[in-house]
């Protein structure tokens, strides 16, 4: 019988060593759909920059430039915010989009300014695809584990700055000096993964040069579903 313990025992440790190996930690992943010039926006963006400071949160301001002809040029709109807000519509069935929108992980979607409900979707722990981001001269290089029965995904490479005031000259919050927070200065599709392990590259010199950061987003193909993430400081 002690046998037999010991053989059980070192099959527990080993099935729990090939989880381990299949998942990790992730943070969860606060996408906030947003514009300087819509007046209900600067508290939801004051929200994600309370938000920036967790550890356990990744939170991106992706600025949509549907905006744009009411007023005020938003200079960190762009097309790709805008096309991502659309695709994410379409999943959750709604035939039109609004400012500001948070989606969670890619599945929930809330007003921005809903403290009560975000924050209560953030505070289940969360697991996912294990990644490793890394920096050599030229390059920045995604590797990613090999995971059984992986969902068919998209690897997406997010640049981003961490921290900017701007100043409003028109539109609805003219006169207003905004504080805006891990603002998306482009996205890049990186490829596609299956579940084999497989390694990714982005020559930095491709990235906006104001950018401060990165974050690598591993979404399902069909529903758009965060199951991996994870950030890198550029400088």
């Amino acid at each position: 019988m002690p046998n037999v313990r010991k053989r059980l025992l070192a099959i527990s440790v080993l099935m729990c060593c090939v989880a381990h190996a299949q998942a990790q930690s992730r943070p969860a992943v606060v996408e906030l759909f947003t514009s300087e010039g819509c007046s209900s926006c600067p508290p939801a963006e004051a929200y994600i920059g309370e938000l920036a400071q967790h550890k356990d949160v990744l939170a991106l301001a992706f600025h949509v430039d549907y905006w744009d002809d009411l007023g005020w040029n938003d200079p960190f709109s762009l097309k790709t915010s805008t096309d991502r807000q659309y695709a994410y519509s379409t999943v959750f069935g709604r035939s039109s989009v609004y400012t500001p929108q948070v989606v969670v992980d890619g599945k929930d979607e809330f007003v921005g300014t809903d403290r009560r409900h975000i924050g209560g979707a953030l505070a289940v722990a969360r697991v996912g695809v294990p990644l490793r981001i890394s920096l050599d001269p030229e390059n920045l290089v995604v590797e990613l584990n090999a995971r059984e029965k992986a969902t068919p995904s998209e690897v997406l490479l997010v640049a981003y700055v961490r921290r900017a005031t701007s100043s409003i000259g028109r539109g609805e919050n003219a006169g207003r000096t905004l504080e805006e927070f891990n603002i998306v200065r482009a996205i890049h599709h990186l490829g596609r993964w299956n579940g084999d392990s497989a390694s990714f590259r982005a020559r930095l010199s491709s990235l906006p040069r104001d950018a401060t950061d990165v974050a690598v987003l591993v979404q399902s193909v069909d529903r758009h579903q965060v199951i991996g993430a994870g950030t890198q400081a550029l400088r």
